[in-house]
Parts: structure tokens; C-alpha cells; sequence
């Protein structure tokens, strides 16, 4: 799957010891850095070949009008995109004036790497000169956790075996159309027809506003065209040598270059350091921003180079003390795994009240947009690791409540309807089918709510807003459903498209109702929560939102009455009401190089057959757990496992969980490694855009909530451990409310400590009450494991009868399959 001899194993670093164009877009994603603010794709320092030069600011982006070929009321009228901003990552390299290209450069050794721990990628490279001059060649890049709007590049060139002119070109870059084949907006591979890939906008995005040279300093700013956004991007140079040398600079628009002319001798290095800061804002003036920038180099320099490296190991020994997970004995997992939550800090740490796109800041696949992604993937892993960071992504959701209001309205609901995909909180798909029609949004973000909540205790964030967005997306639910009475009253709900985009604008699909139902039922009980324990923030609430008592009661009265599809025939759950009507989709027969099916056959197609692209109703098992039975898991899995194609790369995260629940231990472990690899190995073909962030939440769900058993159904937390056989042990942090605790689990026992906190922790282990106290560890023996199924056995698709009924396989049937 990797070429491990080209990247090699190190439990803490991402290591590449051969260069390859071949794929370039892949290890441009794998070996990014960013902070959630600001983030850098891993193009080579001297500038020239690459898939795609990038440098994102989170939430930059560029508007147009949609033009539906068809329209129709209520479609989504503005496009977003995030936009590529200036390229401060340029140092050109020329020895004897013949520029260093590495993708053609004769490279004596080459070794590139990306530390978990420092958050630094290196890289080393001794080059043999056209003229026979041996050439090492050093390089670092750094986007600052601690700094959010600070970046560090070096360049040390050294002429091992002769003197040389040496020529250094350290260049902020706008690109613009014709140069390095890149057009100086959202570049993109149209030509490829994949939805998962970002947009091209074909008019000029950056406008030029101040831009200067001052000393060693230079400045570019810019006013987006039709969004009205405002960037600036400010650098110092730095140069240390005992070599002669002089500069040259020059400034326009769209570049300033710093070119340092070197007299080298043989043996002297050469050292470039570039420290640069972007500012960025929605209508602040660009002066300002140029203002802020100022003030950030001010401050580094002030401080110094080195103190910045040494900040920003600490900052991450911190970040490691709360969210390692640790699979001793398995060396090729626990990279993987830590690079994956590293994406994770690179995708949300210091995105302060911005949104975390789906590809983080590494590229811009899916337009740099926030979807439902975060709330269920995401958040989780930073409600229990760095609550604060959980906190702001939320708040983002707070912030969005007056559009979705709006969009409500517009679609004749009440409440708020948050977007499908955004970056500025207006929806932004053009395709309602498998976009506007996932009203599922509402209650997912409603679950990341209470996920938080649940995990911090944090009340005051409830009562100073956050409370509104459990709120109005109830109200929304009330007035998308309908009553429908036959013998008995059911509340119903048409219409939607769940999580599975396989399968749109259904009636009653179960992952939308059973989702709906607990919205309805946490708002009821969120509300009476906050007015028992603060009053005077519950009464400004039913004020600001003019909340009356039958509205809850309503709410409670629909969740009670909630349609959930379920077959008696088959003694599973229907995804929808439809569902078991169609056809069933012959995946065995269905060639690889047709696949993904939504690259490869028209949607109306794929919606004709019981077709999965991700595991739709195994994902409400997951995350409504404990409102279905083991068995109806059991038989629900089985059903839906031999449908799913897993063409979303969300899909086997799910899949992993309910099979290690379920005890299928060797095909849980199998789904993990897909999913821990979706990215390292390129599974999806797509990494090139971007690193899939939901995706690197997923895997520390699936450690955490599927090997390591953790649940927190109601606010109860709870483990019911499926360790893998051959792993001899899991480690995993938890913070829960303010208390830090490590989980260690072999087969045999669980032991529980605290790391940091003054108070005990109560949980339950397979429905055993246990306590945890500071300095007194924890140890729990483990019986067993539960049932171990080996695989899920193929089940035996249902007959009809002559009048189109669906009819239970005999026992023979099932014995034979």
C-alpha cells in the first residue's frame, strides 16, 4: 500500500527519501503545514514545479453568482470558493546562475520530513551541479501554532567542494495567469469532472492595493474582487554568511523580490531566514491589516527566531499530552495515527472563529467549504482533547444563526436551516438533491452541541447563545415533519437526503428521524437544564428567542411520535421509507475502474438501487447508540455492510466502530486501516486537493469510541472495550469536565488514571460503576471481549411475492447463502 522504502517508518515523523513527480499533489497535501489559520502545501522552496502552489488563509474567498441552468426559487444564488493567496514560500536558488529545479536537479541524497513534534518540515538535499559542483542544500518551513499569523522559512546553501556565485531570490508572489502554469485564483483540475475538487474563478481575484519595501521589509495587500475581503502579507529577509554579498529588491503589485548575490566560498553557508505574517478580514482596510502585520514581524524579531522553534515544541508537547493515542507494537499504525491528529491541529487549532474546511488549509478540494464533517467527526475529538478549540468551531455555527434563519425562511420552514456547505454562512450548493435536501445539518450541529456540553460541563457557553442553536433547529424540525394518524399518531418527515448521497429526497430516512429526535429531545431538556442551573440566562433566552412553554412540549410530543422505519419482514431498519423497494446494485460485478459510482454513472442511475456510498443507518447505530438494540446492530450491519461501497471516505470510520462493537474484531481492524490510510496511501485518489480532515477526526473515533469502547450517551460516560488480538495494548486521553485521564487497555484489564485535575471521575465499564481519583489509579479486569464473529455472513437478498411484497428468505435460503 506505501512504499516503505521510500517513506520509511518513524513513529513521530512523516519521512520521504526519494523525490517523485509522479505524485506531487499527493506529498504537496501529506507534507503540508498550517495552523488553522494559515496553512502551506509542501511545494519545493525554489518555487517551480508543481501540482498546485498553495497558500490558504482560512475563510479568504472569492463570491460569484451561480448560474443554474435551470432556476428555480430557493437555489442557492451565490457561489464561494477559498481563493490561493500570495506564495511567500518562493527562495530561488541559482549556483553559477543555473537554478536549482529539484524535479530535474541531479540529487546526490534527497530526504524531506515533516516532525509531529515540532511541527517543522525539512528538508535536506545534496545537488551535483551541471558543472560537477557538489551542493548541500537545506530548507525548513514553519506555520506557527503559538503565532497564528506567522510563518518561518530558511534556506542554507553551502558549496562543498569549490567557490561559486550564489544567487538567492526570496519572492512574495501573486501569481497570475501564464506563470508556473497557475492563474493566480483557485486552481483546479476541471477537466477531471470531480465533484470532490475545488472551483476556478476565471476573472482576476486579487485586486493590488499598498504594497512597499522598507530595509529588509516588504509588504503586498490586496482587496478580493467580488467578495470585498482584504489580505496583506508582510516579510522580513534575514541573511547570515560570512561571504560578500549584495542585494537587490524590487516591488510591484504583484511580487517583491530580495535577490542576494553571493561571492560563496567553498565551505562557507549560506543562510536565508524569511518571517512572514498574513493578515486577512472580511471589510477591515487593507492599512490596517498592513498595520497588523507590522506589529507581528515587530514582535519576532524583537523576540527572536529561535525562540519562536522552541515555543512552538512546546505548544505541541502540550497538544501531544492531550491527545496522543498510543499503539505500542505497531510502529506503521502509530505514524499514521499521529499524523492524522496532527492534521487535525493543522486543520482547527488557530482557526479562532473561522469554520474547519474540509481539507483543512492544505488545498483547496471542496472549495475550502465547512460541512457536517466537522460537528460529527471533528468536534468530538476536540471536545475531549482541546475544549476551547471545540468551543470557537461551534461558535462559528452561533455566528451563522441569522443566515440560517434566513434560509429557513426561504424554504418555508420556521427555525434556522444551516447550510449545506459554506464558507461565509450562505449556502453555497448548487445541488439541492445531495445538498439542501441533508437537512440532517441542523441536528448534527445540535449533536456537536451537546457532545461539548457534555464533555466540559461548559454551561455559561450555553447560556450566553450557544443555547439558540438547539433552539431554532428544533423549531425547524417541528414544521419540515407532519402528523400523519393512523390508529396511533406518528410524526413524519419527507423530503430529505440523509448522509448517503447514494440515495436523495426520501421520506423518512432513519439517520434524518432518529438524528431529529434527539435534537427535539436535548433543546427540551438543554432549556431545562439551563433554567434550573441559570435562571437569568434561561429568562433572557426565552426573551431574545420569544420561547413559549407549548413549543417544548410540541417538541417532546414529536420526538415521542417520531417515525423510525423498521421491517418486520426483514428485522432490520429501512435506510427509508422506499428503500427496500429498489433494486440491489451488484457491487461484485462492478468493474474497479467504475468506481467511484458517482464518477461513472449519472445520479439518477445510482438512485434507482439499494446503493450506499457511505454507511448511512450504521452511522445513527453509532451516534445514537443506545437507542437501538445489539441485535437490531447485529442485523442492521450485516444488511447494510454487503451495499456499501465506501466511496465517501467517512464511510469505514462507522463501519469500523459497529463492527468492533458487534465483535466482527478482524473486519473492524481492516476498516480502520483503510481509514487511518485514507490519505497516506491515497485511497480516494483525491488527496492531491487535500488532506481529508473529517476523515483524521474519524480515526480517533475509531479508536477511542470503536477499539476503546468510550460512549457518552446522556452525558454518562461509559467503555465497553474490542481491542484488536494482536495489538497488546491502547492508550488514550479524555479530558472530561476539566479532569484529564488516561485510558490503557490490554485484553485482560483497563486501567484508568488521572493526568491533571483535582477531581475523581465516575464512569461505568459494561455497565459496572467505577471511580477514578487524582493519584489513585483506576484497574478494571476485562472478562472478555463479547461475541467475536470472524466476518458478516452475505445476506441473503429478500424474494417478492407476485404482488410485489417483499418475503423473508427461507432457512434454507440462508443456510445455502
Amino acid at each position: 500500500m506505501i512504499d516503505r522504502d521510500r517513506f520509511p517508518v518513524d513513529p513521530w515523523r512523516l519521512i520521504e527519501t526519494e523525490y517523485s513527480s509522479g505524485d506531487l499533489g499527493v506529498t504537496e497535501s501529506l507534507f503540508a503545514v498550517g495552523n488553522g489559520f494559515l496553512g502551506m502545501r509542501a511545494n519545493n522552496a525554489e518555487g517551480r514545479t508543481a501540482h498546485e502552489h498553495g497558500t490558504y488563509v482560512n475563510g479568504l474567498h472569492e463570491t460569484w453568482k451561480i448560474r443554474h441552468a435551470e432556476q428555480a426559487y430557493g437555489f442557492a444564488e451565490v457561489g464561494q470558493t477559498m481563493v490561493n493567496a500570495p506564495d511567500s514560500k518562493v527562495m530561488r536558488l541559482y549556483v553559477d546562475d543555473e537554478p536549482l529545479s529539484v524535479g530535474e536537479a541531479d540529487l546526490l541524497s534527497y530526504e524531506r520530513s515533516l516532525d509531529f513534534r515540532d511541527g517543522v518540515l525539512r528538508r535536506e538535499l545534496l545537488w551535483l551541479t551541471p558543472s560537477g559542483k557538489r551542493v548541500q542544500v537545506s530548507a525548513t518551513r514553519m506555520v506557527s501554532f503559538p503565532e497564528r499569523h506567522l510563518a518561518v522559512m530558511t534556506l542554507e546553501v553551502t558549496v562543498l567542494d569549490a567557490d561559486a556565485p550564489l544567487t538567492i531570490s526570496c519572492q512574495l508572489l501573486n501569481r497570475q495567469d501564464g506563470e508556473d502554469e497557475y492563474n493566480g485564483t483557485a486552481a483546479t483540475r476541471e477537466e477531471l469532472n470531480d465533484p470532490r475538487t475545488g472551483g476556478r474563478v476565471s476573472d482576476r481575484v486579487f485586486v493590488p492595493r499598498e504594497h512597499w519595501q522598507n530595509g529588509d521589509r516588504s509588504v503586498l495587500s490586496y482587496q478580493v474582487a467580488n467578495s470585498g475581503m482584504t489580505l496583506a502579507v508582510a516579510a522580513d529577509h534575514l541573511i547570515e554568511t560570512p561571504n560578500d554579498f549584495s542585494v537587490e529588491h524590487y516591488i510591484d503589485g504583484d511580487i517583491s523580490k530580495y535577490v542576494y548575490a553571493v561571492d560563496a566560498r567553498q565551505g562557507d553557508p549560506v543562510r536565508i531566514t524569511k518571517i512572514v505574517s498574513y493578515h486577512s478580514a472580511g471589510i477591515t482596510p487593507t492599512r490596517e491589516l498592513i498595520d497588523r502585520c507590522e506589529r507581528t514581524l515587530d514582535r519576532i524579531r524583537a523576540t527572536g527566531v529561535a525562540a519562536q522553534y522552541a515555543k512552538q515544541r512546546e505548544w505541541l508537547a502540550d497538544f501531544w499530552a492531550r491527545s496522543d493515542v498510543e499503539i505500542p507494537g505497531h510502529d506503521d499504525l502509530q505514524q499514521a495515527v499521529r499524523w492524522n491528529l496532527f492534521q487535525l491541529a493543522q486543520a482547527s487549532a488557530r482557526a479562532d472563529g473561522l469554520g474547519v474546511p474540509a481539507k483543512g488549509v492544505t488545498g483547496n478540494g471542496y472549495n475550502g467549504h465547512y460541512f457536517w464533517d466537522t460537528e460529527i467527526y471533528v468536534i468530538p475529538f476536540l471536545a475531549y482533547t482541546s475544549p476551547l478549540w471545540a468551543r470557537n468551531a461551534l461558535r462559528v455555527r452561533e455566528h451563522m444563526l441569522p443566515a440560517a434563519r434566513q434560509r429557513a425562511r426561504k424554504l418555508n420552514e420556521a427555525g434556522a436551516l444551516f447550510p449545506w456547505r459554506t464558507i461565509n454562512g450562505e449556502e453555497a450548493s448548487a445541488h439541492y438533491a445531495a445538498g439542501t435536501a441533508q437537512y440532517h445539518i441542523n441536528a448534527d450541529v445540535t449533536y456537536a452541541l451537546a457532545k461539548f456540553v457534555d464533555a466540559t460541563g461548559d454551561m455559561d457557553f450555553l447560556g450566553n447563545g450557544a443555547i439558540d442553536i438547539a433552539v431554532e433547529t428544533a423549531r425547524m424540525w417541528l414544521t419540515l415533519g407532519f402528523w400523519r394518524w393512523n390508529g396511533d399518531e406518528r410524526f413524519e418527515i419527507h423530503g430529505v437526503t440523509g448522509p448517503d448521497e447514494y440515495t436523495t429526497v426520501v421520506n423518512n430516512n432513519l439517520f434524518t428521524n432518529v438524528m431529529a429526535r434527539f435534537n427535539l429531545r436535548y433543546a427540551a431538556q438543554a432549556l431545562r437544564d439551563l433554567a434550573r442551573e441559570r435562571p437569568e440566562d434561561y429568562a433572557r433566552t426565552v426573551h431574545r428567542l420569544d420561547l413559549r412553554d407549548s413549543e417544548v412540549e410540541d417538541w417532546e410530543r414529536a420526538a415521542a411520535a417520531m417515525t423510525i422505519p423498521y421491517s418486520e419482514t426483514l428485522h432490520i431498519h429501512p435506510q427509508d421509507s422506499q428503500f427496500l423497494e429498489r433494486e440491489v446494485w451488484d457491487l461484485e460485478a462492478t468493474p474497479a475502474e467504475q468506481k467511484p459510482l458517482m464518477l461513472h454513472f449519472h445520479p439518477l442511475v445510482i438512485y434507482r438501487f439499494q446503493v450506499l456510498k457511505q454507511a448511512d443507518v450504521v452511522l445513527a447505530l453509532f451516534l445514537q447508540g443506545d437507542q437501538f438494540t445489539f441485535d437490531e446492530k447485529l442485523a442492521d450491519f450485516d444488511y447494510y455492510d454487503p451495499l456499501t461501497t465506501s466511496d465517501s471516505s467517512l464511510s469505514k470510520i462507522v463501519q469500523s466502530i459497529i463492527a468492533a462493537e458487534i465483535g466482527y474484531q478482524d473486519l473492524a481492524l481492516a476498516y480502520f486501516r483503510d481509514t487511518v490510510f485514507v490519505d497516506l496511501a491515497d485511497l480516494h485518489m483525491n488527496t492531491a486537493d487535500g488532506v481529508h480532515v473529517a476523515s483524521a477526526g474519524g480515526v480517533w473515533n475509531a479508536l477511542v469510541s470503536g477499539f476503546g469502547g468510550m460512549r457518552d450517551h446522556d452525558g454518562a460516560l461509559t467503555f465497553d472495550p474490542r481491542l484488536p488480538r494482536d495489538w497488546p495494548e491502547l492508550r488514550y486521553r479524555l479530558t472530561w469536565r476539566g479532569t484529564r485521564i488516561l485510558v490503557s487497555l490490554t485484553t485482560e484489564s483497563m486501567r484508568v488514571s488521572i493526568l491533571d485535575g483535582d477531581e475523581p471521575v465516575s464512569f461505568l465499564v459494561r455497565g459496572e460503576p467505577f471511580e477514578v481519583a487524582p493519584g489513585a489509579d483506576t484497574e478494571i479486569p476485562l472478562s472478555g471481549q463479547g461475541p467475536i464473529r470472524t466476518r458478516p455472513p452475505q445476506r441473503p437478498r429478500p424474494s417478492r411475492r407476485e404482488d410485489g411484497s417483499l418475503m423473508e428468505p427461507t432457512t434454507a435460503q440462508r443456510a445455502d447463502d
